[in-house]
């Protein structure tokens, strides 16, 4: 539709409005004149020769200038502007407010000006004129369900169960009688108030609590569940909605639920229950005000700002006044998207979009050296647990290497606070990927524990570069450059302390999760589109479990952990009840109109290598101290050599990056809780061996022969 054909509809409503408007008051003037008349009328016996004469020569010069003060009245009190096919209390209330004000002026001024007319004329008068003024306007209402009624009873109508006695449901139910688009009749109510049972409700009657809901369904033959209890909590929320998924009817729940509750309902904008509300989570509550001062006016750096954590946290950051918005992604697809959804929300967000790897020490410093950013939420990671067992090498590289690269640039350049996005699968790893976040967490340990002790000249440049211009990059002192013995440079910063040291000032911490819902290539979406294809559906275990957060949770509180921390901290977040994916897998099925095993067909496949039966949330070592907010934990961390540990990561770095199947055996070497259920094809003899050729061809090469092998 052209601009011209909206100009044309809108002028038509607008007639359309005026001309009711118009046609209303001159109905309202002939009520008013009528009703006044009919009061003298009924006063002398409803006998028009019994009535006086003068009263009735004063009504006649009264009543022309009562009419025209009742329209201004009836004007300035909205009585013109309300869609009368919604009328309710709100038109009954301003209608009998205009016979008030209206009959008393009348009283008073005709009393004054003309003549005292009997007593039961003024209380005729008003009486007759709310019935007439109030009949018009309603009656329109009274017709529009009158007609759909019997509509209904010649029409099919899709049979509808209630959950919920209270103002939201009784509102839900008028607007199932009143609408004209929504061919569904309300046939029953649940409500787990006892004294409402066996009463009705806008005329449906309320049949028992959430116990009942099967017999009912059947008993009444029920195709659609609307659930309206806007003060359910979410475990209340959980409990009934899976007894209404097992029924296979369709299921609706509220948006706005507030709204509803007050009386503003459109069904059409009600949504699907969505898997969310099936797994019954009380919603996350988090200090705004705390955020907001953390973010405000900051340069805030988001790696993997274009993934399912990371493109969530840069939507939450936009909105809390950002100096500068910068995020950094390896794939273009997905900084383009998050790019145009911030903008389109927020056009005046300072953003800088970058396409980059953390792999690449030159890009990384290049970032840090242009921008200084004074947060880092490091996102960045490989995720998944499959595809990291065929490709170890490729999990240290980018997760590990990548975090250290990340991680030193921010401290070089003094960036105030990094946040490293976790996962519970480091805990107690049995596969590559989860054991490559656990050393990221002790990589952001090892540097704030470095810095704490004043130690971050010591901390090594892991990458591979030795030449010059490379060193460069960073802002060191000038002077003679400090070498490692494997030849790394250790860098001397410009002095502050009594060494003539630059102080780091970075605050390290991790944030430690589990699954978010519907996050890239997770097993909801995998999950949905085998439904789609008709299946099956295919589950690793029946007994297999995870618990779950959706990505606006799980962003939200990795902004007010950010908020807490003091440096050293390793966060974790309380994810709720676990879930068992089999029972996940069956809800996804009924929500999609089909009964498992029946229609969709569940496989099991057997655990996927270095799968885990149940994630942990933390290590025996490790125990939990309390924040503000309840749902987040500092976890004790677990004391390690943080020089040992730094003085390795060079070796494993190397060796991740001769592709060599070694690294299995030196990440479990070095992660002390890696049990893997894949091991290594290297057996120990031969890893020895292994290694000390790949560090002795590592002290050997020169640095252009390493940036040949893409040791960068």
């Amino acid at each position: 539709m052209d601009k011209s054909e909206v100009k044309n509809t809108v002028v038509k409503s607008q007639k359309k409005i005026c001309m009711i408007s118009l046609m209303l008051v001159f109905y309202d003037m002939f009520a008013v004149t009528a009703a006044y008349f009919l009061a003298l009328w009924v006063r002398f016996d409803a006998d028009f020769d019994m009535i006086p004469r003068y009263f009735l020569e004063s009504y006649l010069k009264f009543i022309p200038f009562y009419v025209i003060g009742c329209v201004f009245l009836f004007t300035a009190l909205k009585l013109y502007d309300s869609i009368w096919k919604y009328a309710s209390f709100v038109e009954l209330f301003r209608v009998m407010v205009a016979t008030i004000i209206s009959g008393m002026a009348h009283t008073v001024l005709i009393t004054a000006l003309i003549r005292r007319m009997p007593i039961s004329y003024y209380l005729f008068g008003m009486i007759f004129q709310f019935f007439l003024v109030l009949g018009i306007r309603f009656a329109y209402r009274f017709y529009l369900i009158m007609r759909n009624r019997y509509t209904r009873g010649t029409t099919i109508y899709k049979r509808v169960m209630i959950i919920g006695a209270g103002e939201a449901g009784k509102n839900v139910i008028k607007e199932l009688h009143r609408s004209e688009e929504i061919n569904e009749t309300p046939v029953c109510i649940i409500d787990k108030d006892q004294s409402k049972w066996n009463r009705t409700v806008e005329g449906v009657p309320v049949v028992g609590g959430k116990e009942s809901i099967l017999l009912n369904v059947e008993k009444y033959k029920v195709e659609k569940i609307y659930f309206a209890i806007p003060t359910a909590s979410k475990q209340q929320q959980r409990d009934i909605l899976s007894i209404c998924n097992v029924t296979g009817c369709e299921l609706k729940t509220l948006p706005g639920i507030y709204q509803i509750a007050k009386g503003d309902v459109d069904l059409k904008d009600m949504k699907d229950v969505a898997i969310e509300d099936l797994l019954g989570r009380n919603q996350i509550k988090v200090d705004m005000k705390e955020i907001y001062n953390q973010i405000s006016g900051k340069v805030v750096l988001i790696t993997g700002g274009g993934g399912s954590i990371g493109s969530e946290i840069a939507l939450q950051v936009s909105r809390h006044n950002p100096k500068k918005l910068i995020i950094f992604d390896i794939y273009e697809n997905n900084a383009y998207a998050i790019q145009h959804k911030i903008l389109k929300e927020n056009p005046d967000c300072p953003l800088e979009v970058l396409i980059g790897s953390v792999r690449d020490s030159r890009r990384v410093n290049d970032v840090f050296r242009r921008f200084r950013p004074d947060i880092v939420y490091h996102a960045a990671a490989h995720k998944h647990v499959p595809l990291m067992e065929d490709s170890p090498c490729e999990s240290i590289k980018n997760n590990v290497i990548g975090t250290y690269k990340v991680a030193y640039a921010a401290m070089m350049y003094g960036t105030r606070k990094f946040v490293l996005i976790s996962t519970d699968k480091a805990v107690n790893p049995t596969n590559i990927m989860g054991a490559s976040k656990r050393l990221c967490e002790l990589v952001i340990q090892s540097f704030d524990k470095m810095i704490k002790n004043r130690k971050e000249a010591d901390i090594p440049v892991l990458h591979i570069h030795q030449q010059d211009e490379d060193i460069s990059m960073y802002p060191i002192a000038e002077g003679t450059q400090r070498y490692d013995e494997l030849g790394y440079p250790i860098f001397t910063f410009p002095g502050q302390d009594d060494k003539g040291h630059r102080k780091a000032q970075t605050e390290f911490i991790g944030v430690r999760f589990g699954n978010v819902l519907g996050s890239n290539g997770s097993v909801i979406p995998l999950f949905k589109d085998q439904i789609a294809s008709g299946g099956p559906v295919t589950v690793t275990h029946p007994d297999i479990i995870r618990y779950f957060m959706t990505i606006p949770e799980a962003a939200s509180l990795v902004l007010q952990a950010g908020a807490y921390a003091k440096g050293g901290e390793l966060f974790v977040l309380d994810m709720g009840e676990p879930v068992k994916i089999d029972d996940l897998a069956r809800n996804l099925i009924r929500l999609a109109g089909f009964e498992p095993d029946t229609d969709i067909k569940i496989e099991y496949t057997g655990l996927r290598p270095g799968e885990k039966m149940y994630e942990e949330k933390l290590m025996s070592e490790e125990g939990l101290t309390r924040t503000p907010n309840k749902l987040i934990y500092i976890g004790k961390p677990v004391e390690f050599d943080e020089k040992k540990f730094l003085r390795k990561l060079p070796d494993l770095m190397t060796v991740a990056y001769e592709n060599s199947e070694s690294v299995r055996l030196m990440v479990e070497e070095m992660v002390d809780t890696f049990h893997p259920t894949v091991k290594s094809e290297v057996k120990d003899k031969q890893y020895a061996k292994e290694i000390e050729k790949i560090l002795k061809k590592k002290v050997a090469g020169s640095g252009n022969e390493l940036w040949k092998l893409g040791m960068m």
